[in-house]
């Protein structure tokens, strides 16, 4: 019987999923942490894993920042300094031990979207957006990704969504107006005080929901999706606000977008570490 592991590194906590032909055996999630140094990374594997089995067949990772996929390492991560000058197999092995082999590096939207799809059973063009520390995107063409530079189908969470009156957001990639500006975890932190003080009272009528709204409407004339799917820890919670979303995005939405098309949520806070280890699974054969 195969086994995968999947390993995703978030901006706040780490996240583990075992699978076994498919199907999950145990999800686990770390302490939060707030820029981790290497040490504690390790520290948050172990502790993460704690005495669950752990040895597996293949095993895939999703990391955030800048990566050298030649060295295996990631050049920059801005909210997760551990990451850098150091490989990712030694994080995971010091971290998990002998038991699991290299791992896949993988793209956490991708892998998002590739556990969403098996679960929710959807088919077509799937547009992933996820929304957490920071905002990124996976396309998937029935479980297939799209690719559009390196290995993103762009770059949505630095789109510019200004919304008017509300024109001084400045993103952590120093653009203006950019997505992950208004709705990254520092920024509705500055803005809110805290994220659930944003997820609990937040409608349409702020200026984050707003920017959402223009980023799935811009995606709908680039990349016309049969299905929106908003994971990530913020995402996963905006649920509550489903009708408001699709109806403010469907409001004389342009006519080359796909009409019937369906606005879902992920379920829970694991689909990344559960799609890489889907990944990991397909790739080892």
């Amino acid at each position: 019987m195969k086994k995968s592991l999947g390993i995703d590194i978030g901006g706040t906590s780490a996240k583990l999923a075992l699978l076994e032909n498919g199907q999950p055996l145990w999800t686990a999630q770390s302490p939060f942490y707030a820029r981790p140094t290497t040490e504690q990374l390790v520290a948050a594997l172990r502790q993460t894993v704690g005495n669950r089995p752990v040895a597996c067949d293949a095993a895939g990772i999703c990391v955030p920042g800048l990566m050298d996929r030649a060295q295996r390492m990631i050049t920059l991560s801005v909210n997760v300094p551990g990451l850098m000058g150091v490989t990712l197999d030694e994080i995971v092995a010091r971290g998990l031990g002998a038991g699991v082999p290299q791992p896949q590096i993988l793209n956490d939207a991708v892998s998002t979207a590739t556990d969403v799809i098996a679960v929710k059973g959807l088919t077509g063009r799937v547009v992933s957006i996820a929304l957490g520390t920071g905002v990124g995107m996976g396309v998937l063409d029935d479980g297939v990704p799209l690719f559009i530079e390196g290995a993103s189908p762009g770059h949505i969470g630095q789109v510019d969504v200004t919304i008017p009156g509300d024109d001084d957001v400045i993103g952590p990639d120093n653009g203006r107006g950019s997505l992950e500006g208004y709705l990254g975890v520092p920024a509705l932190i500055r803005r809110y005080g805290s994220t659930e003080k944003f997820l609990s009272t937040a409608t349409t009528a702020d200026s984050p929901i707003k920017a959402l709204v223009r980023a799935i409407r811009i995606c709908h004339a680039i990349y016309r999706p049969a299905h929106v799917v908003l994971v990530g820890g913020i995402g996963v919670r905006l649920k509550r606000l489903a009708n408001e979303i699709k109806s403010a995005c469907d409001d004389h939405l342009t006519s080359v977008a796909d009409k019937n098309w369906k606005l879902h949520f992920g379920d829970h806070d694991f689909h990344a570490a559960l799609g890489a280890a889907r990944l990991a699974a397909r790739s080892s054969g």
